[in-house]
């Protein structure tokens, strides 16, 4: 049988592991669940990268700077899906307004749009440090 600190290291490892594999296993299955079909036979990601398809092309460069700066308070490890969801959003803004261009208020729009309500207080941060009014969107908060 075992006793003393050798059965607290081991306990504390179990723990430890099991705490791991259920956040890991949780974030895996949240990825699942966005690559299910719904109804129309297409994903949410399946969407997304559809949207990023059709207005890549529509990009201003100055417009992908803003992009950039946007998630430049995401941490790096998730800074690259924060981006293309981000940019998804605002393609499907433009795409369902048959825009020739994006403008810079497709940018805003998607950026708050696609952004959690739990991080709108960084967003409203990151807008007012960009001397970006945010008054004509207050309703999408």
């Amino acid at each position: 049988m075992l006793t003393g600190w050798f059965l607290w290291l081991i306990l504390f490892w179990v723990v430890t592991m099991v705490g791991l594999l259920a956040i890991g296993g949780f974030f895996m299955f949240r990825k699942f669940l966005k690559r299910m079909p719904k109804e129309d036979g297409k994903s949410e990601l399946d969407w997304q990268d559809f949207y990023l398809e059709k207005t890549r092309h529509l990009w201003p460069d100055d417009l992908k700077q803003l992009l950039e700066e946007l998630v430049s308070p995401v941490p790096e490890l998730f800074r690259d899906i924060a981006r293309q969801k981000i940019a998804g959003k605002i393609g499907e803004i433009a795409y369902k307004e048959n825009a020739k261009e994006i403008t810079r208020e497709h940018v805003i729009r998607g950026y708050i749009l696609a952004t959690p309500k739990r991080d709108h207080k960084f967003l409203i941060k990151k807008l007012e440090h960009l001397n970006i009014d945010r008054t004509p969107y207050q309703h999408l908060f």
